[in-house]
């Protein structure tokens, strides 16, 4: 597992974990029934609140992407290919659906907002 916090973004920093993580676990770099490390840990080696971690794996499991067991541990949840696709289109289409609203309030067009993603792209 690869983790970069940033601090100067406005973004929160266990949003920032919970986007990195739910991307490696839907482009497959984590594998089911991997072991995210215990909060404690992660927090000490993140060098963040254990709340912050806390909240990111809570995140994670709401969404479906991670399954805590009870003394043993915080796994990646199993997926087919086909539910893999499917709930990584679920998030990026939810998020395009924020971002879409954000480019509408600029009165950007549909060209103007594929022709600027294009350049950072």
């Amino acid at each position: 597992m690869n983790i970069s916090i940033s601090n100067t973004t406005e973004k929160p920093i266990y949003q920032q974990l919970y986007e990195q993580i739910s991307g490696q676990i839907l482009n497959g770099e984590l594998g089911s029934g991997y072991v995210l490390p215990p909060i404690r840990k992660a927090a000490h080696e993140l060098r963040v609140s254990v709340i912050t971690v806390k909240k990111a794996w809570e995140e994670l499991e709401r969404s479906g992407l991670i399954n805590t067991v009870t003394g043993k541990g915080c796994f990646v949840a199993e997926f087919s290919p086909e539910e893999m696709l499917q709930k990584r289109n679920e998030m990026v289409l939810k998020q395009m659906e924020s971002d879409t609203s954000y480019y509408k309030s600029f009165g950007l067009t549909l060209d103007e907002v594929i022709e600027l993603l294009k350049r950072i792209y």
